[in-house]
């Protein structure tokens, strides 16, 4: 279709502060520190609620109350169950991800899973089996990422158990023990404070295929491909690192300073929409604060001094911690290991690509942006073709 070029407009790089859609799922206020899921707070929602209450506010619009929440769990618990089908191609999947990337193994063992349960494209499928499709992806999530992760460490997978939680059960299945109380509240508090955040690469990505129709498996496999790039993903693990290579608060000053003059990067700090402290960093301090041990002080001292040396050094810049640094440290005091921290997020994160592209398929318009030609001017005469030698030769054109 012909289009003038003053319809056109010029946006920055990177869609920075670009209003892409409308969406009711949440929103990010970077310069106030404060983000939520529809009406709540996202954090007092991660203190103060569960991870199916905060799911299913951003499926259905509302906190459940008692009854619904059971209902919702059980709905939960029934969909996290695996096809036998998907279950005898997991030990291949792990053998072609064999450096331990569950989450490529995880995007083909969705696309499996959509194809046994028959995932049609969203284009064709009413809003309630929209519904049930996002249940289904988003809680058999977790099921596949620790059989994938079992089956990389050469054991066998552990079968979910339906007296468990979201959170409780994928815990087990990953460490082989029932957490306690106090466990389970760390994971369901990261993991409901990592359920959605903006426009997002991932999520982005996710509303794209969305918009086009397609099954709502393609979309989470999309998302999952943009999650994979160190850009966007990753970073828990790498701030663990840092920790670890730092050993104590008196050599923080020392490695960070050598880290900017080499133009290293600080791991688990600084945020691309934060101009304060992250609040979901605030909020996972506060949860290992709870638990407490030289991991959690060495932490909490390392930020303090890494963010004395950063003002110096980068004036005018608001470097705190985000959400990767606790999280971490989260993670590991509920004994994840540190290859199944990117994972964890997805476990979480597909909650809120789900919901997105549910409410981008309900929209019913593709996104179709445009891009704005830099090149050559255009139209121009094409050139003569040059012959080569072994055309003005005649060879291989039957001229022997």
């Amino acid at each position: 279709m012909d289009r003038m070029d003053d319809t056109l407009i010029d946006v920055p790089r990177g869609l920075t502060n670009v209003v892409a859609a409308r969406t009711e799922l949440g929103d990010v206020r970077g310069h106030e520190g404060f983000y939520h899921y529809r009406q709540y707070s996202a954090v007092d929602l991660a203190r103060e609620r569960t991870f199916e209450e905060a799911w299913h506010l951003l499926l259905f619009g509302r906190l459940p109350d008692d009854a619904e929440l059971a209902a919702f769990r059980a709905r939960i618990v029934a969909a996290r169950q695996v096809p036998e089908e998907v279950e005898a191609v997991l030990p291949a999947l792990a053998r072609l991800t064999a450096g331990g990337d569950a989450l490529a193994g995880l995007r083909m063992a969705l696309t499996a899973l959509a194809a046994a349960d028959g995932f049609r494209p969203l284009y064709d499928e009413p809003p309630a089996a929209r519904v049930e499709q996002a249940i289904r992806l988003a809680a058999a999530t977790p099921v596949l990422l620790a059989s994938l992760h079992a089956l990389a460490e050469g054991r066998a997978p552990r079968a979910s158990r339906d007296d468990l939680g979201q959170v409780a059960n994928y815990l087990y299945l990953v460490t082989g023990s029932v957490p306690d109380a106090a466990h389970e509240h760390a994971l369901s508090a990261y993991l409901t404070a990592a359920v959605d955040h903006g426009f997002n690469a991932s999520t982005f990505t996710a509303r794209v295929i969305a918009s086009t129709g397609a099954d709502l498996a393609a979309a989470v496999d999309g998302a999952l491909g943009a999650l994979s790039g160190p850009l966007h993903g990753g970073a828990p693990s790498r701030a663990l690192d840092t920790l670890d290579e730092i050993g104590t608060p008196d050599r923080a000053e020392e490695w960070v300073r050598r880290t900017v003059a080499g133009g290293g990067r600080v791991m688990g700090f600084g945020h691309a929409v934060y101009r304060t402290e992250d609040p979901r960093s605030r909020m996972l301090r506060e949860v290992a604060e709870g638990f407490g041990g030289p991991r959690v002080e060495l932490a909490v001292a390392v930020e303090q001094r890494v963010q004395e040396a950063l003002a110096e050094l980068k004036p005018g810049r608001e470097l705190h911690t985000n959400v990767e640094f606790y999280a971490g440290v989260v993670m590991e005091l509920c004994g994840l290991p540190r290859s199944m921290f990117t994972p964890t997020f997805a476990v979480a994160r597909t909650v809120g690509w789900t919901a997105h592209a549910l409410e981008q398929a309900a929209d019913g318009k593709i996104l179709r942006p445009s891009a704005r030609y830099v090149g050559p001017a255009a139209p121009q005469p094409l050139p003569a073709r040059r012959a080569t030698a072994e055309s003005e030769a005649g060879v291989g054109a039957g001229g022997r």
